[in-house]
């Protein structure tokens, strides 16, 4: 027990992530958030997915095909998370205008199936919060998708 112990503080002192912690991919941080939020209602419908790739596509301005490999890759990250603060952490050094872009981003995934559930909505008011996005802003971004 004491040679563990002497290994574990011998670790801490040489810097190691004893935690596992995930290494900082902003990109899959933002498809995990989308995911998040297609799943929020457990009903992840043809528009949804669709939005998500799409969205993908546009927000990082990378081809068909690694959207379609961050997604598939969010969707198993995101089956293991705990909560949004692992991947929101990840994205706080983004612009206010890409911030506001990704809400924007989540309530287009949201409304794809032209309805928004609740849950959909709680999801993306606590990602608006945790990436410090002003409710009225969090509100723009929504009646810019929503058009009733």
């Amino acid at each position: 027990m004491f040679n563990s112990i002497t290994s574990l503080f011998k670790q801490l002192l040489d810097g190691q992530d004893l935690a596992k912690t995930p290494v900082n991919n902003p990109n899959l941080a933002i498809a995990c958030l989308l995911c998040e939020v297609a799943g929020a209602d457990n009903d992840i419908s043809d528009g949804e997915r669709s939005a998500k790739q799409h969205l993908m596509e546009v927000l990082l301005d990378i081809p068909s095909e690694r959207a379609s490999e961050l997604i598939e890759k969010a969707e198993e990250q995101v089956k293991d998370s705990a909560s949004l603060y692992e991947f929101t952490t990840q994205l706080r050094e983004l612009s206010q205008e890409t911030r506001f872009e990704l809400i924007k981003a989540m309530w287009e995934v949201a409304n794809a199936d032209g309805e928004i559930d609740p849950l959909e909505d709680a999801v993306i008011r606590k990602t608006a919060e945790l990436l410090y996005v002003d409710h009225s802003e969090f509100i723009r971004a929504k009646l810019s998708v929503v058009k009733d």
